[in-house]
């Protein structure tokens, strides 16, 4: 009973983590990366599809993103979404793929985006915590109900707080490693 509910914790945990990771990935550092337009969506035949799906996105250079629609009808419905979005940068059409150049970062900018990731982070650990915090209140309700006894309790819940250690370090050491790209001029 108690190793279930460890693992399914420690599932959720990784997902966490997971989502955290990715989250990070969003953030602008003073390279061109696909991941920056892959979650912008864009208008394609009445529906909200995701860039990726409609284009190539390319990185010839580490300042420019080329992204090359599949279809050169939803080349305007991309750039549009390009456009809107909170990149900051304005696409080049020239009718055939759209170029984005990224300007450098400034050094207020960059401390900007080290505190975004770091409130980023600091929700990750909530709900690692959050996730702690219910697996604990299941598996006293199985030492409640006698299905396990107090000593299972002790045990799981000290392995319970081992694994919550192990991914707030794994968000930790995430948020240093993209606070450190942030940083690095």
């Amino acid at each position: 009973m108690t190793e279930e509910t460890l693992l399914d914790a420690m599932d959720k945990m990784d997902k966490a983590v997971e989502h955290v990771q990715g989250q990070f990935s969003t953030v602008r550092t003073g390279r061109a990366a696909p991941v920056l337009v892959e979650r912008l969506t864009a208008e394609y035949y009445g529906a909200q599809v995701p860039i990726q799906q409609l284009a190539t996105i390319q990185v010839p250079e580490a300042r420019v993103l080329l992204v090359k629609p599949h279809d050169r009808g939803s080349l305007g419905a991309i750039e549009r979404a390009i456009r809107d979005s909170d990149l900051g940068v304005s696409p080049n059409n020239d009718g055939v793929v759209i170029r984005l150049n990224f300007p450098p970062l400034t050094e207020d900018r960059r401390r900007e985006y080290v505190k975004v990731v770091k409130h980023m982070a600091e929700e990750g650990r909530v709900a690692v915590r959050n996730i702690r915090r219910d697996a604990r209140k299941h598996m006293e309700a199985s030492e409640k109900a006698s299905e396990i006894s107090a000593d299972d309790l002790e045990r799981a819940e000290k392995e319970l707080e081992k694994i919550t250690h192990d991914h707030v370090e794994r968000i930790d050491a995430a948020v240093a490693r993209k606070e450190e790209e942030l940083l690095e001029v």
